[in-house]
């Protein structure tokens, strides 16, 4: 793009740009004739990854603001009526970051412009709310203004349809589309009146429908400690524990109320390192059972519990493993299902259970679309243990489950760990880890993907690779996805770009047979060492 013409396009945004806040800051930028952050600004438009629209917030068609948001909410009419959804109930619900609620109030006005209803969840509340409130009102849409567990500077918009699901191909094309063919701004009818913002109702109707993860007269005696990370899950999670009769959840007070620059992490999301610092400093004056942790937008739980003095966090596919174990124990039936990227322990404890089993790409818009799914997990903290109630990821019921299950072992003078140890020994040792890489340059992750095509590894640790297989052409299961999956003797490795972050993750999984329990500590070291190892080799034969 010529710079005049960069300089032209960003006067023609600035013309119509609704928003006092960003119109002075590209006023600025075109006054300094900042040329390197105008391109970034202005090359493309935001695209739906993984879970929607997601950046940073700022001025310009490739950062989040209120000209994108009222695009993609006249797009997203468009497809609507477009479907004979003429009328038709759009449910939207916000969290409490930058701009969440600006977001929302103009999807309601464009959505009423358009002669669509509309209705706003009545103060920031957890995605998981949201979705549930989708099937529970009959809406033929949703939105979600949220960024999750993204850095303070970003803001996002995930789209669902009636089933209560995320979009997922085609319809994602076929709304941006519709965004792309929205003209001016000011031709977008906007009225300043007309939707319904909702009560507490539906929150209430979702709290309710909580009980329906836990077994009538389980045991509920675990005390846990809880942290919101800055975000919206506090106020309904300690509703949902006083409802199932849980020990109220000791709070982390510094990361209790919704803050939407996070000020006590450097990310807020409790995988990053140091994001737990405070919860383990609260569980060590307190002495809880576990600790339960939910991301800003509370549709992730995280879990630590007591491990050799101190505190260790449990990894996603280890919960994820322990909640279908617990399903399984409470005579669950149904499909059990998960993203590719997760441990393929899962596929092994429902065969055990003789239950039907699915792989999915990666995403809870996929997992949630499984026929008969009863249970649903991803290793990035997201679980789904009621589908008929919320057909996404839910941080709080998972939040229940999980200390329900804690209770029951406690019961039995039994932990979270000694079950984990039992699950090994019944179907093998699975061991996992990440590779992951932040990059500022995305041509980073484009070049370590066409290394691996163009050069793909043979050996890994000293294991074959038995099977490399190029996802972007798809499997008989699959539909095609950027990414790279290896299968190797007693391992697996997949690579891929993130859809919510600028990352190259890599997933590892190695698989070692565990006789008795007495030999754990080895298959564990063993299983240490060789994902280590793995890790090294793949991060050489990818350039990073």
């Amino acid at each position: 793009m010529h710079d005049d013409e960069l300089i032209a396009r960003a006067k023609a945004w600035l013309a119509e740009d609704p928003d006092a806040e960003t119109r002075e800051e590209l006023a600025k930028l075109i006054d300094a004739q900042d040329l390197p952050e105008l391109t970034t600004r202005f090359t493309g438009t935001l695209q739906f990854g993984t879970a929607g629209l997601r950046g940073e917030l700022g001025a310009g068609p490739m950062r989040m603001n209120r000209s994108v948001v009222i695009r993609a909410a006249a797009g997203l009419a468009a497809y609507l009526k477009a479907k004979g959804r003429t009328g038709g109930l759009v449910v939207i619900g916000y969290d409490a970051r930058h701009k969440s609620a600006d977001f929302a109030q103009d999807t309601a006005a464009v959505m009423t412009g358009a002669g669509l209803r509309a209705a706003v969840l009545p103060h920031p509340l957890p995605t998981p709310v949201l979705a549930f409130a989708i099937r529970h009102l009959g809406a033929v849409a949703g939105v979600e203004v949220t960024a999750s567990h993204n850095p303070p500077r970003d803001n996002g918009y995930k789209v669902y349809l009636g089933d209560g699901s995320q979009i997922v191909p085609p319809a994602d094309a076929e709304i941006a589309a519709e965004i792309e063919a929205v003209g001016a701004l000011a031709d977008v009818p906007r009225p300043t009146a007309g939707w319904e913002t909702l009560d507490d109702t539906v929150l209430n109707a979702y709290l309710a429908r909580t009980d329906a993860v836990l077994t009538p007269g389980s045991p509920r005696t675990a005390r846990t400690v809880y942290t919101a990370m800055h975000g919206v899950g506090r106020d309904t999670l300690l509703a949902a524990f006083a409802r199932a009769g849980f020990p109220a959840p000791e709070l982390v007070a510094e990361q209790a109320d919704p803050d939407p620059d996070f000020p006590t992490v450097a990310f807020p999301n409790p995988e990053e390192p140091g994001a737990m610092d405070l919860a383990f400093a609260k569980a060590r004056e307190t002495n809880p059972d576990l600790i339960i942790a939910n991301d800003p937008d509370a549709d992730r739980c995280a879990v630590a519990v007591p491990a050799g003095g101190g505190w260790r966090m449990l990894r996603g596919d280890e919960v994820g493993a322990l909640l279908a174990t617990h399903l399984v124990r409470h005579g669950a039936r149904g499909t059990f299902a998960e993203s590719i990227v997760s441990s393929s322990l899962l596929g092994r404890i429902a065969e055990k259970a003789n239950l039907p089993y699915e792989e999915t790409l990666t995403g809870f818009k996929w997992i949630a679309r499984v026929d008969g799914l009863r249970y649903g997990y991803e290793e990035a903290l997201g679980y789904c243990v009621d589908p008929e109630g919320v057909r996404d990821k839910d941080g709080i019921t998972a939040a229940l489950a999980v200390t329900e299950l804690a209770s029951e072992l406690k019961a039995e003078g039994r932990t979270l760990l000694d079950l984990l140890d039992d699950i090994a020994v019944e179907h093998g040792l699975h061991g996992t880890d990440q590779l992951a890489v932040r990059v500022e340059d995305l041509s980073v992750i484009a070049d370590a993907m066409s290394r691996l095509r163009e050069q793909p590894p043979t050996r890994l640790a000293g294991l074959a690779i038995t099977k490399a297989e190029d996802l972007t052409q798809g499997t008989e299961t699959l539909p095609p996805t950027d990414g790279l999956r290896y299968t190797l003797d007693g391992a697996r490795v997949i690579v891929r770009p993130s859809g919510t972050e600028p990352k190259l993750k890599c997933y590892l999984e190695v698989v070692l047979p565990v006789p008795t329990h007495a030999d754990l500590p080895a298959a564990r070291a063993k299983a240490t060492d060789l994902l280590e190892t793995i890790k090294r080799d793949l991060s050489a034969a990818a350039g990073i």
